[in-house]
């Protein structure tokens, strides 16, 4: 089997990668539920699922109850997307929310397989073959790739224009046409579609043409292929909402100026040791001198990615997901430098190479498999459901009192309740909870309470109960094996046994 496999690999690489990449993506599909981040969750599928329900659950849109609303910096785009699958979804009978992701899910394994088969070819024009079947591999069973690709992730869904439109450049050998130049700007805008930082891509990118020395009516060509979509994809949508293009994008990049050092501030190099982890030292560190190598000879594939990291290593809000959109760049330009390194070494530097990268492979077939199949977040996902079948929900309140002032909000989309829901913190106390409680009318009090982490449990419960004698328990959701594997390595990921109490 093994010795069959490997000889279809030798003879169709990039069939072979493409069809290995699609089995996980399909395996993810199915087993890899829940969410991944706070933002492919509450910034996508709670908007998009609630304009589907006919309300505004993130107070995006302008609303004549509230004048005061403004735009606060979310391209519409993919979110809107999301929506017209849902309301499709809906209209034709699946109102399950787990099901609905199934399509969801699988669309994305789909998109993200044209990273697989343009990376390959954008390997093997600038290398070999053995270059190209190399990367052709990576990118479809590095143990990251299938989980990240059907998470609702715009740092990954903006990946594929952005490998197109350099495929496009390369697959010309810089000799553009009128049509590829404007088909590369379109790319490049799809992409800034998604994700708004790829722009610096795509700066990034300009530089590289200028290297290049492309005409400069091919450079005016693809900028308006840039504008063209862009205003497609997100002017007219905010000219719809709002009544003037662009307004959610310079409300982002406002809001970023203004709290570039509140949240999410850690040490310069962070980048550093997410790239290097993710792609496995040493092997990791070979691709990364590998990348660092071919800048002078690969401006294209060099320039781009660079301009990006840079950035993001300047800019003092980092978030692991914000490096994602370079990575496959950084993986076909580190395997095209990394050959030619390889390439020099002496016979007991190559015994040694092939030494580690045989800890590496299988290192990425231990991970590949248990990322592949896990449930993220599960503990948050399976207590709205549990709820949400018992179909007698009013609303929320989670216990987190272990928490300062915010709690961990519930993932309402499985809940399927968009009422607004009661955190108890630190500061805010059980008392308090119960004078909020008797201010509210009876039909519209919480009859749900949701305890988030064990820590403390009996005493937190006891406490609740002397506020609410008729507190019930119903049910305790624990995490999945990768959440508790999460939470070991960093305690401040927030997935920990879940407690579900009833107010009767």
């Amino acid at each position: 089997m093994i010795a069959s496999l490997r000889q279809y690999f030798l003879l169709h690489p990039l069939r072979f990668s493409v069809f290995a990449g699609l089995i996980f993506r399909l395996l993810a599909t199915v087993f890899s539920k829940g969410f991944g981040f706070f933002d492919d969750h509450f910034l996508i599928l709670e908007a998009a699922q609630s304009w589907v329900d006919g309300t505004d659950y993130n107070y995006w849109l302008p609303s004549e109850l509230d004048p005061s609303r403004q735009p606060q910096g979310h391209p519409y785009f993919y979110v809107g997307i999301h929506y017209i699958l849902l309301k499709i979804q809906t209209m034709v009978g699946i109102t399950d929310p787990q099901g609905k992701l199934y399509l969801i899910r699988l669309l994305h394994a789909i998109w993200s397989l044209l990273v697989v088969y343009f990376g390959f070819k954008i390997a093997y024009k600038k290398s070999n073959l053995t270059v190209a079947s190399y990367v052709g591999l990576a990118l479809a069973l590095y143990w990251f790739f299938p989980f990240l690709s059907v998470r609702n992730l715009v740092e990954v869904a903006c990946i594929p224009p952005l490998v197109i439109a350099t495929w496009l450049v390369i697959k010309s050998d810089g000799k553009l046409t009128g049509k590829s130049a404007f088909y590369i700007g379109c790319m490049l805008a799809l992409a800034f579609s998604f994700r708004f930082q790829t722009i610096i891509f795509s700066a990034g990118f300009g530089l590289a043409l200028l290297l290049m020395r492309t005409p400069f009516k091919f450079l005016v060509l693809i900028f308006v292929g840039f504008v063209v979509t862009a205003f497609l994809t997100l002017g007219l949508l905010d000219i719809y909402v709002w009544g003037t293009p662009f307004v959610e994008f310079w409300a982002y990049v406002q809001y970023n100026i203004d709290n570039a050092t509140v949240y999410g501030v850690d040490v310069w190099h962070m980048y550093f040791s997410i790239v290097l982890g993710l792609l496995i030292p040493p092997l990791s560190i070979l691709l990364f001198c590998g990348f660092l190598k071919s800048w002078r000879k690969e401006p294209l594939l060099f320039w781009p990615s660079l301009f990006f990291f840079a950035f993001h290593t300047y800019f003092p809000n980092k978030q692991e997901r914000f490096v994602l959109p370079i990575l496959p760049f950084i993986i076909i330009l580190g395997c095209i430098g990394a050959y030619q390194i390889v390439m020099q070494f002496h016979l007991r530097e190559k015994k040694w190479f092939k030494g580690a990268i045989l800890f590496c492979v299988i290192l990425n077939l231990i991970l590949l498999p248990v990322l592949t199949f896990s449930y993220s977040k599960r503990n948050r996902v399976e207590a709205m459901c549990y709820i949400a079948k018992k179909k007698d929900c009013v609303r929320l309140i989670i216990e987190d009192s272990n928490r300062e002032n915010d709690f961990t909000m519930p993932p309402q989309y499985y809940l399927q309740n968009w009422k607004s829901v009661f955190g108890i913190t630190k500061f805010f106390t059980p008392d308090s909870m119960l004078m909020y409680y008797n201010r509210t009318p009876a039909d519209e009090r919480p009859n749900y309470v949701v305890f988030m982490q064990a820590e403390n449990i009996v005493g937190r419960v006891d406490s609740l109960r002397k506020r609410f004698p008729t507190l019930h328990y119903e049910a305790t959701i624990e995490p999945s094996f990768i959440d508790k594997t999460v939470h070991f390595l960093n305690p401040l990921n927030d997935n920990q046994t879940t407690y579900i109490y009833k107010i009767r």
